[in-house]
């Protein structure tokens, strides 16, 4: 089933998302256990402690991010036409976010703060087994209001994707709130993705809220949705995303994805990665796809197979973004087919 929206849109995707430039790094579980800091966890942390993290972990790679960024790098290389709106500082690592994320072919307005905090910085620590921990300083992203919420740029795009993680602070959850009821009185769809366990432990309740009355489109992970519904296993946490959700795609990591729209539920398997190297982005990249299949007219399984292409992309190498064009490897796939 695929839910329609009223009137034509000229940008398939907004995000909206915590703006943040990433900082990459290799390490191993004794390091984490070293510096109190919990694997596979996003963490808020002050600027003191981001500072003293950079210093005891050392170079890596450093590159712009947020999961909705992400998802808009994924949606632009597959080909669609996307929106980003996400606040940063108008200082050194805020010009190299903005510059990263109009490069890629995303429209990107925000206007940036021009005092406060410095631009948001994600420390991903990457373990050998691909998983990665996030202790993030959000700085400049607090700063994003409903003021900044584009009601034009909303009423022009199909679907408004919202970033779970916007939901920890109040400023931030009042824009997304605006944007996901502007959505809807344009006639537009709204999706949300859950972003991580943790955040869904920190907002549950509201979440629920949120997502019965804002939410077309659900995204989470297996540990995600069994944390929002508080139940033992999936198969339960499906049965209660089917009372509250139109669409909840689902990912699963190598046992693929589970997508639930109404009565239906379609299992669609993963694209086999031969060497995981970084599971950095790989449910954004997820979310790029589905969403790139959605606007594009495919049916529900489609869009989810697109989704599995783009997210093995994406854990094929390290970093959170596409470094092959999405478009080509969906073309080479589907003509293999």
């Amino acid at each position: 089933m695929n839910l329609k929206t009223s009137v034509p849109a000229d940008i398939h995707v907004l995000c909206i998302g915590n703006a943040i430039v990433d900082l990459l790094t290799q390490t191993d579980e004794e390091t984490l256990a070293r510096l109190g800091v919990q694997k596979g966890s996003m963490s808020i942390v002050d600027y003191e402690k981001i500072n003293l993290l950079y210093d005891q972990l050392g170079p890596g790679i450093e590159t712009s991010g947020g999961s909705a960024a992400n998802t808009a790098a994924g949606l632009a290389s597959l080909g669609a036409k996307c929106a980003y709106i996400g606040k940063v500082r108008d200082d050194n690592i805020g010009k190299i976010f903005s510059d990263d994320i109009r490069a890629v072919g995303t429209i990107y307005d925000t206007s940036p703060s021009i005092e406060g905090p410095s631009t948001a910085r994600c420390l991903i620590c990457v373990t050998p087994d691909a998983e990665r921990t996030m202790q993030t300083y959000l700085g400049a992203c607090s700063d994003l209001g409903p003021n900044d919420i584009d009601d034009r740029l909303i009423s022009r795009s199909q679907i408004t994707y919202l970033e779970g993680y916007l939901w920890d602070r109040e400023q931030a959850k009042q824009a997304f709130l605006k944007a996901a009821k502007l959505s809807h009185q344009a006639g537009r769809l709204t999706a949300l993705t859950l972003s991580d366990s943790f955040c869904v432990d920190r907002h549950r309740d509201s979440f629920h809220t949120l997502i019965r009355d804002h939410i077309d489109i659900l995204f989470a992970n297996e540990d995600e949705i069994i944390s929002l519904y508080e139940v033992d296993n999936f198969d339960s946490a499906v049965r209660l995303a089917r009372k509250d959700c139109k669409i909840s795609a689902l990912t699963r990591s190598e046992k693929g994805s589970v997508v639930i729209s109404g009565d239906d539920v379609m299992v669609v398997p993963s694209v086999n990665v031969s060497n995981v190297v970084d599971t950095t982005g790989a449910g954004d990249q997820y979310a790029a796809g589905f969403l790139y299949g959605y606007t594009s007219g495919c049916d529900l399984t489609a869009c989810a197979e697109i989704g599995g292409i783009a997210a093995a992309e994406v854990i094929s190498h390290f970093g959170p973004r596409p470094e092959s064009s999405l478009s080509e490897l969906v073309m080479q796939r589907t003509t293999a087919n």
